[in-house]
């Protein structure tokens, strides 16, 4: 039999379709295998991860973690402790005035807190006002600078206290008699001319409403030290020059050493001794209001004023 070209031609197409390409039918089982395949992978993986999320999950949940400013804290406190008095000359805080302190810093929420001194307890106040802003102030620049460096992430501040314990009479007299003017209850200290008020700390922080502050410095065990006579003032007109933010028309202000001749003074001055709340060992616990909206006021307490004595603090 003769095989035409067209016959040849035909017969190799056809043989050609047939080996290249599979029918419809196999490619839809292919994909459906693959498909399974890497959905079963999926799934396993999701359960391997999902199995080891629970895991350290549930670690984490009974072995919690102290945060690293506590726990330096508080090895700081066991390294000081005994020898404070020592080293230092100063003494620190007992246990009932710091308590005190961080139940008030405890109970605001999200409190500022001004510090004005550097001492023993100064990593403690970062450490407990976690969720809240620690401002700390001190006469030494060097001390607050290696303070800084060992403590990245806290904020603090040196203040040139031009003041001495010796001339508080003196001091206070000027302010009895500028309490109209330039020594006023409620003003922008940033602005102030009086003798007792701080106008060289960083600007913004006269704009802050300040829940708490401690004043627990600067120096004051002798005639030649810059005593706490201008942080206590600074304090009270913070206190009463505040802006409400939340409610929060209060500021908690603590005095450490109130039992020294200067610092029970210019706390009845300027805090008053109707403001007093609470006393613990050597610390006293004012609540000043804020007067904000009513700056014509010319007074700071409506209780008598101490004598002014002549005498200096020792």
């Amino acid at each position: 039999m003769k095989i035409t070209k067209n016959n040849t031609k035909f017969i190799l197409l056809h043989s050609s379709t047939h080996n290249k390409y599979t029918s419809p039918h196999t490619n839809h089982r292919f994909c459906l295998l693959f498909s399974l395949t890497f959905l079963t992978f999926l799934l396993f993986t999701l359960t391997i991860l999902t199995a080891t999320k629970t895991t350290v999950s549930s670690t984490a949940a009974t072995a919690p973690t102290l945060p690293d400013s506590v726990a330096k804290a508080l090895i700081h406190y066991a390294a000081v402790a005994s020898s404070a008095n020592v080293t230092t000359g100063t003494r620190p805080m007992s246990t009932a005035e710091i308590s005190a302190v961080a139940a008030t810093l405890l109970r605001i929420p999200n409190p500022n807190f001004l510090v004005f001194g550097l001492n023993h307890e100064s990593l403690l106040w970062f450490a407990l006002n976690q969720h809240g802003r620690t401002v700390l102030l001190d006469e030494n620049e060097y001390r607050i600078f290696d303070f800084e460096k060992s403590n990245p992430g806290v904020e603090a501040y040196d203040v040139q206290f031009t003041t001495k314990v010796r001339d508080y009479p003196t001091l206070l007299l000027h302010a009895r008699t500028e309490f109209e003017r330039d020594c006023r209850p409620v003003q922008n200290l940033l602005f102030s001319e009086c003798k007792l008020g701080i106008n060289d700390l960083p600007n913004h922080l006269y704009e802050i409403p300040w829940d708490v502050i401690l004043v627990d410095g600067p120096r004051g065990d002798s005639p030649a030290a810059p005593g706490r006579m201008s942080a206590l003032f600074t304090a009270a007109v913070l206190g009463r020059s505040k802006k409400t933010v939340d409610g929060k028309t209060n500021t908690h202000v603590f005095v450490h050493d109130l039992k020294r001749e200067v610092e029970r003074i210019f706390s009845d001055e300027f805090l008053c001794r109707e403001n007093l709340v609470e006393n613990v060992d050597s610390l006293g616990h004012f609540v000043v209001r804020s007067e904000r909206e009513n700056e014509a006021i010319s007074e700071f307490c409506a209780s008598p004023r101490s004598p002014l004595s002549l005498s200096s603090s020792s």
